[in-house]
C-alpha cells in the first residue's frame, strides 16, 4: 500500500530527512515514532503532497507521489498537527466545502458528510461554529475531513497532542475503528500512542530511520520505551550524534496515566 525508498528533503546544504525507507501495507497502522525535530512531519508533508521532495521515490496504493501526485492525494486523507478549519463555519457547511474541495460527487456530498459526523461522533456539535468546539471536538473535525472523500490511507500528524485523558482515549479508540481495510500512518512522540494503536513501527532519528518492525516482535524481550530509546543510542552512536531526547518522550508524553 505504501513503498517509500530513499526519500530525501534538503534546504539549501541541510538535510532534515535523510534517505528514508519504509512500508505499510493495507489494514495496518503504522507508528512513524521519533523524538521532536527527528523529521516526522517533513516526511508526512511529502507523503500527501505538500511538500517537494528531493530525492528518492514513494508510491500510495500503486502511485508515484512525483509523477501521479493528484491520485495520490484522491487515496489519501491527512490530518496535519493542527487541522485546517475555519472558526466561522459551522461542522456541516466545513464538512461539506471540504467534500466538494475533495472531488466528491455532487450528488453524494450530503450522504458523504453525514457519514463521517456520524463516524467520528460529531452529530451533537454538528450545527456549532468550529470557533466554539473544545480541543478533542476540533481533532474529530480533523479526523472527519480527513476521512470524507473514504481514502485508503490515513496520515495522522500528532492526532492527540494537546488533549486530556478522556479526549486521549477517544481518538485513539476511534483511529482503530478507521483502521481495517485502510493503512495508517500515525505519526507521534508518544510512546503509549504507539503501544495501544500500532502494528507496526518505525523509528527515525534525526532525518533517518533507526528501526522498522513489527511491534510484537519490538516488544518481545522489554518495554517499547527501552527499544525506543536503545535504537536511538544505536543510530545517534553510528551517525556520531549527541543524544539529546525531551523529556516528554523519556517520560513517554502525554496520557502516559493510561
Amino acid at each position: 500500500m505504501i513503498e517509500v525508498q530513499q526519500l530525501t528533503k534538503r534546504y539549501g546544504d541541510r538535510e532534515v530527512v535523510r534517505g528514508i525507507t519504509f512500508s505499510a501495507q493495507r489494514g495496518q497502522i503504522l507508528g512513524f515514532l521519533g523524538p521532536n525535530g527527528a523529521g516526522k512531519t517533513t516526511t508526512m508533508r511529502m507523503l500527501t503532497g505538500y511538500l517537494p521532495a528531493s530525492s528518492g521515490t514513494a508510491k500510495v496504493a500503486g502511485y508515484d507521489i512525483f509523477t501521479e501526485s493528484a491520485e495520490v492525494r484522491r487515496r489519501i486523507g491527512y490530518l496535519p498537527e493542527n487541522p485546517p478549519l475555519y472558526p466561522d463555519m459551522t461542522v456541516r457547511s466545513y464538512l461539506t466545502f471540504v467534500a466538494k474541495l475533495k472531488g466528491v460527487a455532487r450528488g453524494e456530498v450530503a450522504e458523504a458528510r453525514d457519514k463521517v459526523i456520524e463516524r467520528t461522533g460529531l452529530g451533537e456539535v454538528s450545527h456549532r461554529l468550529l470557533s466554539h468546539l473544545s480541543k478533542g471536538f476540533r481533532q474529530r473535525v480533523g479526523l472527519a475531513q480527513a476521512l470524507i472523500h473514504n481514502p485508503e490511507v490515513l496520515v495522522l500528524d500528532e492526532p492527540t497532542i494537546g488533549l486530556d485523558p478522556r479526549q486521549i482515549i477517544e481518538i485513539r479508540s476511534l483511529i482503530k475503528e478507521l483502521s481495517g481495510n485502510r493503512t495508517v500512518i500515525l505519526s507521534t512522540h508518544i510512546l503509549p500512542e504507539v503501544s495501544q494503536v500500532c502494528d507496526k513501527v518505525v523509528i527515525i532519528n534525526e532525518g533517518h530511520v533507526a528501526c522498522e518492525e513489527l511491534l510484537s516482535n519490538l516488544t518481545k524481550d522489554g518495554t517499547l520505551e527501552e527499544v525506543f530509546l536503545r535504537y536511538i543510542a544505536q543510530d545517534a552512536a553510528a551517525h556520531g550524534e549527541a543524544v539529546e531526547l525531551e523529556s516528554e518522550v523519556l517520560t513517554t508524553g502525554p496520557g502516559a496515566e493510561e
